[in-house]
Formats: structure tokens, C-alpha cells, sequence
């Protein structure tokens, strides 16, 4: 039996072991299992890699930055990034990934459409692992992006600095920190919703719950609003494809 998995801290309520346990059942994939694996320390990885069974692992808060070192190689694309959310185990060797990227690109560009997406810029919400992959698809995507934090990351702005103006010009607004993530649901960034209006689009890489605080601020202004799923399904599937392969 293949065994994959997802590590993190908390996974009580995570998406890819019921979406993985759906689609095994439904596919009729019988020689795979899919589970969690909570872990308190990214050096408890180790000995999780070196299980037999062990031929795929998804990765998460808050480890997607901190597992780097413990990979035999890393994928050119997730090197570029400097996050990895997929690793692949052959032979004893564990490779890094990040199937994020696919998931954002494409749940962003079937969302606004490529034609919409040239004439706009993005407020990039946190600096933390899921962010780089964020990032990495605006710019492929020619989106200029400002980064906002909370952690005087260089080249960013804090959210005080957010105005009006600002609004005005950034018309995506993309939440990558786990603010108003359950079951914290009544938290979201700091950001002036009464600027937000109809020509703006607020992105929110949380999918539990369905509609955060971020996104029914938003709804309230007029905004039009996404949750994480599509993102959470593609990556999904990118990763089995990898483990696949």
C-alpha cells in the first residue's frame, strides 16, 4: 500500500486528507492511503521520509519554508519560489515541489479572465510561505504586486500605509496569512474596507470557512470574492500527477 500524507501543526480540520479519501473511493484507486501528520518540530520529517510506505508528502503551515533543508532536491520552479507545499519519495530521495503555483495561476486566471488581469495590480496580504507562490504566479502573469506585512519585510508596505489611494490603484487584494482561518473566524487583516468598491476583487487563500471575514467585508463593499477551494483542488491534483509520474 502507498502511503501520502499532509504534514503541519494543526490538521484537524485540513482539506486534503477528505478531498484525497474522496477521490481514492470515487476513482477506485485501491493501493493508496492518504493521512495526517501532525508534527511539532519540521525535524520530525525525517523519520516520516524514511518510511517505507511513505511516496508523497503535501505540506503546510508553517513548514512549506523550513522543510527546505531536508529535501534532496528541489524542483527548479520551487527553488525559484523558496517554498515547497509537494514532495515526491523515490528510491530514498525526497524532492521538493510547489504545486501552489499551478493552483493560484490557474483559479485566478479562470476567476478575472487574462484580458481583465493585464489592467490591474495586486496587494499581496502577508510574506509568509504561501505568499511566495502567490507571487511567483503574479509575476509570471505580469501583475505588479506590493506586498503588505506586518513583519517590516523589505520592499513591503504595513498595513497602516494602506489608503485610499492605495485602493484605488490595487484593485486584487490577496489574503495569504491564515488570519480568519477556523476556527479563528472572527479575524481578518487590517485593511480599510469602507475604500473597497465594486471594481475590486479580494482573493482569500482560506477555504474553511467557505466565506471569511475578509471575504464578507468585501461582499459588503461590493467586491467580488473567492475562497482558496479551486486553488486547494488544483494543487490537489498537480501533486497526485507528480507522485504519479
Amino acid at each position: 500500500m502507498r502511503e501520502f500524507g499532509v504534514i503541519g501543526i494543526t490538521l484537524k480540520h485540513s482539506f486534503s486528507p477528505k478531498y484525497f479519501a474522496e477521490k481514492f473511493e470515487k476513482e477506485g484507486i485501491k493501493d493508496a492511503s492518504y493521512h495526517p501528520f501532525e508534527i511539532h518540530s519540521i525535524g520530525d520529517i525525517q523519520s516520516l521520509l524514511q518510511k517505507p510506505n511513505i511516496k508523497g508528502l503535501n505540506v503546510t503551515l508553517p513548514y512549506k519554508e523550513q522543510v527546505l533543508p531536508y529535501l534532496t532536491s528541489i524542483d527548479n520552479a520551487a527553488a525559484k519560489i523558496g517554498a515547497v507545499n509537494t514532495i515526491k519519495v523515490e528510491n530514498g530521495e525526497a524532492t521538493g515541489y510547489n504545486t501552489d503555483y499551478y493552483g493560484f495561476k490557474i483559479s485566478l486566471e479562470n476567476w478575472i479572465g487574462t484580458a481583465k488581469l493585464s489592467e490591474i495590480k495586486a496587494l499581496v496580504l502577508g510574506s509568509g510561505g504561501a505568499s511566495k507562490a502567490v507571487v511567483a504566479a503574479l509575476t509570471d502573469l505580469q501583475i505588479p504586486y506590493l506586498y503588505v506585512s506586518s513583519s517590516n519585510k523589505e520592499g513591503a508596505i504595513s498595513y497602516n500605509d494602506i489608503t485610499k489611494e492605495v485602493l484605488n490603484e490595487y484593485q486584487l487584494v490577496i489574503n495569504t496569512t491564515p488570519l480568519g482561518m477556523f476556527p479563528n473566524v472572527d479575524e481578518a487583516p487590517a485593511i480599510p474596507y469602507q475604500y473597497l468598491t465594486e471594481s475590486h476583487y479580494l482573493y482569500d487563500l482560506i477555504y474553511n470557512p467557505e466565506v471569511t471575514k475578509f471575504l464578507k467585508n468585501g461582499e459588503e463593499a461590493g467586491a467580488q470574492t473567492i475562497n482558496g477551494y479551486e486553488m486547494l483542488v488544483i494543487q490537489a491534483e498537480k501533486s497526485w500527477e507528480i507522485w504519479n509520474a
